[in-house]
This record gives C-alpha cells, sequence and structure tokens, in this order.
C-alpha cells in the first residue's frame, strides 16, 4: 500500500513545496517593493552647472575706474609679444578685491594684484598677447572679476598682426 502513495505523496509534498517557494518569492518582492518605496531616493532639482566665472568675492561692493580700458599695440609681426599695463583706481568706499583675471585665449595673459587694494588706492593690471599663430586684426579681452559693481570689467588689446613669411623651398625655416 505505501507502494502506492509514494508517487502522490512526492507529487503531493513538491506542490506544498513549490506553492511555498513561491509564496516566499512573493513575500519577497513585496517586501523589497515596500522597502524601495519607503527609502527611495526622492528626486532632486537639477544641479546647475559650475558657473564659468570665478565667485566674486562675499562682502561689500566697491567702483573701480581705469584710466583706459583699451590699449591698440598697432602692427606687429607674428610671433612677436606685446605686453601692456592697465592702470586703475579704487574710487569706492571698500578695499578692492580681485578674485580673477583672465584672458580671451591662452595667448593673452592678465597679471593683476592679489592684494586688497585700499579705498583711494592705485594698482596695475599687466596684460600680454603672444601672437604667435596669430594673424590679422586682433581684438584680445581680458575679464577681471573683483567685489565690483559689476562684478566685471573688461580690458582690450587691439590691433593687427602681419602674417610670418613662409620659409622659401630649399631654405632651412627659422628655429
Amino acid at each position: 500500500m505505501f507502494k502506492q502513495l509514494k508517487f502522490p505523496f512526492l507529487a503531493i509534498m513538491m506542490v506544498a513545496f513549490l506553492a511555498s517557494c513561491q509564496q516566499g518569492n512573493q513575500d519577497v518582492r513585496d517586501a523589497a517593493r515596500q522597502d524601495i518605496a519607503t527609502n527611495a531616493v526622492q528626486p532632486q532639482p537639477a544641479t546647475p552647472a559650475p558657473a564659468q566665472q570665478p565667485a566674486v568675492p562675499a562682502g561689500p561692493t566697491t567702483s573701480i575706474e581705469f584710466a583706459e580700458t583699451t590699449f591698440d599695440f598697432g602692427t606687429i609681426d607674428e610671433g612677436e609679444k606685446v605686453a601692456h599695463t592697465f592702470k586703475f583706481t579704487n574710487t569706492g568706499s571698500e578695499p578692492l578685491i580681485f578674485s580673477n583675471a583672465k584672458g580671451s585665449c591662452g595667448c593673452t595673459v592678465p597679471t593683476w594684484p592679489r592684494e586688497p587694494i585700499p579705498v583711494g588706492g592705485t594698482g596695475e593690471v599687466t596684460v600680454e598677447f603672444n601672437s604667435k599663430n596669430k594673424k590679422g586684426k586682433r581684438n584680445q579681452k581680458v575679464t577681471l572679476t573683483g567685489n565690483t559693481n559689476p562684478p566685471q570689467t573688461f580690458l582690450y588689446l587691439t590691433g593687427n598682426v602681419n602674417p610670418a613669411e613662409a620659409p622659401q623651398a630649399g631654405q632651412p625655416q627659422a628655429q
């Protein structure tokens, strides 16, 4: 008699086992869904891209006055370097602090005071332009950022760059 019950008994046991596994899997899935819903990362507002401009120093603002903001270097030959010093005065009522100065490209390099300029004090920003691989009419811009209103001031070097003469066939190139 036991032999006759062996197959149905095993079948019933298998069905019961599979049903409990199925119920267990469902419980695991339900628990996972609950956990996800409870601990889900809430969508965050889009983070704005980092500002391209350097941060303006916090605090009170002041004003600045340049003797000139544009310098025309005339006509030069390609490969020459030109430098010009722009003079300014802190005309405001707070110390002037520059946070950055940036040329429009790697060929235009500004040098600016890193220490605060007192009220009524003067300072200089020197800009060097390297005309290597630059030809034609030029308008090089420098952006100064500081605790001024507006926070950015622009300086320009303008002029013309004559192209370098191409070496003639058979002649060595100048180094």
